[in-house]
This record gives C-alpha cells, structure tokens and sequence, in this order.
C-alpha cells in the first residue's frame, strides 16, 4: 500500500493597501498637507498584484486604509469580486499609540464603516499601521472587539527598532476573552533561525534573497506544520514610485531596497507555495457570536 500523503499547507498572503507615501520614512521628510499634493499610484500598484495572484491562483487578506477606501471603492469592489478578503488597515495610518484611546475607536469604527460600504463584506479583521499596538496600549483590543472586529493582525514578533514583541507567541492565539467569545491574533509571520524569530515580510521580503525566503516558507511549514502569514505592500512592487529628497540613507535604504526584484520574487513564491486569506487559512478567528450585516453600499 502507497503512505499516506499530507497536502501542502495553505499560507497566507496579506497586502497592506496603502499609498507608498504613507511609509514612516515620508512622513519624516514631508507634512501631511505635502503628502496628500503627491501623485496617488496606489489603484495600479494594487491591481498588478491582484493580477499576480489570479495568475498563480492566490488568495489573501487585503487591509485597506479607509481613505483609501473612500477615494477607491471601485478598487475594494474589485479586491473583492477577484476572490480577497477585506480587511481594516486603520482610516489614515496615524499610528495607534498617537491615536489615544478615544481616537482609535472613531478611526477604526469609520474605516470599517467605509469598508463594509465599499465592498458589502463584513470586515473582521485589523492591522494597526506600523504594527504600533504596543504594551502601552492595552485598549486597543478591547476597542477592536465592541467595534465589531473579531481578530488583529498587528503583532510582529521580532526585535525592531520600531515595532515588535520577541517574546509573543508566533502563530494564532487568543488575544482576549471577553463576554461573548475570543479575540484573535494572528501575529506576522516569522521562522525559527538560530534561537531567534526571523522576519520574512515588508522590508525583509525585498531585503533576504528568494533562497532565505523560500527556506524560511518551507521552514514555518515543515518543521512548525504551520500556515507562514507573509505581508507586503503594493507600493513594494512599484519601483518608478516619486523619490523625495531630504530622506536619511537608513530610510531611503528601507524604502526602497529590493523594489526592482520584488514582483519576480513574489511571483516565484507563490508558483512554489499555496497562499490564501486569513479567514480561510484561520477557521478558528471567523465571528462565532452574532455580528452586525455590513453596511449597504451606497
């Protein structure tokens, strides 16, 4: 008798939809009034990684920023009927600790409004821009949960200058039991290299040759026998995208190393690894209770 084989894993794919400018590095070189004077390339650079994933036959989770949303819902819509799953990036990438609590709630209560709007899907999920839930905002779950969202996306369990929680779990855990069910985290993903949690996302995709990520895919998925939660962004796959000066090396470095690579690096994961959505690959982190309808479309 042939043994017994075990399906490959579905990953999972998720997109920070998001103007390339509303990267930190611009924002320490620019106001918001100059931000929003530079040419929006964000309905292209999204619809080419929409195109991407038909032709390997991805799926994942998109977390669109509201205003984005607002100014595109014909590019929600179209997230939506190619076969994605709509989630909340926040309304305009102010980072959550800026926000303070009463602010984040108004933030993430109108860009799921403006979501569900846009695309006629309830919207579950959330990422905080710059992954800025920290330990000095214990509210932000909370908040998320009477909002109506049923899982977070914002822990990145890596050290980092910015961001990060080294020592958080490093696959989908109960973030809050609260009267009426639990609240998911789904951290970003990370493989296991010489005692610490290796980043394989964002900057690091662009950063770490297709060989180190591919090892670190197969890694999560062999050794850990988990889904790997990968994140990009679409203005990562856009290399034309305005170069403003006045950027530090570090940044200009951090910005925009690896964009001429990234789309055949990506399309070559993808051909090699299976990827899907969040609420696809996480059965577990779908709303059990009872949640609102979306709001109808106007």
């Amino acid at each position: 008798m042939l043994p017994e084989t075990v399906p490959p894993l579905l990953n999972v794919l998720t997109v920070d939809v998001e103007e390339y400018y509303h990267g930190v590095e611009f924002t320490t070189v620019m106001r918001r009034s100059e931000l929003r004077q530079l040419p929006s390339r964000v309905v292209p650079s999204t619809e080419g990684l929409l195109d991407l994933c038909d032709a390997h036959g991805a799926r994942g989770t998109f977390f669109v920023l509201g205003v984005v949303a607002q100014r595109y819902p014909r590019l929600v819509r179209t997230i939506v009927e190619r076969g994605h799953e709509i989630a909340s990036h926040g309304w305009d990438h102010t980072l959550v600790d800026a926000l303070g609590p009463v602010r984040f709630r108004e933030d993430v209560r109108r860009s799921k409004r403006t979501l569900e709007q846009a695309s006629g899907q309830a919207v579950w999920g959330y990422r905080a821009p710059n992954y800025s839930i920290r330990r000095d905002t214990p509210w932000a779950f909370p908040t998320l949960w009477e909002e109506g969202y049923a899982y977070d996306s914002s822990i990145h369990p890596i050290a980092h200058d910015r961001y990060g929680f080294p020592d958080a779990p490093r696959f989908p855990h109960v973030a809050i039991t609260v009267d009426g069910g639990d609240f998911w985290e789904v951290p970003v993903g990370t493989a296991r290299a010489a005692g610490t949690n290796l980043p394989i996302g964002g900057g690091f995709f662009r950063l770490f040759p297709r060989s180190l990520l591919r090892g670190a895919v197969r890694s999560i998925n062999r050794r850990d026998r988990r889904p790997a939660v990968l994140y990009v962004h679409p203005w990562e796959f856009d290399p034309d995208q305005p170069r403003p000066a006045g950027m530090t090396a570090m940044h200009r470095f951090r910005h925009y190393v690896g964009l001429r690579g990234s789309t055949v690096k990506l399309a070559r994961l993808l051909a090699e690894f299976a990827f899907t959505s969040i609420a696809m690959a996480f059965p577990q982190v779908r709303p059990a209770r009872r949640v609102h309808a979306p709001f109808a479309a106007s």
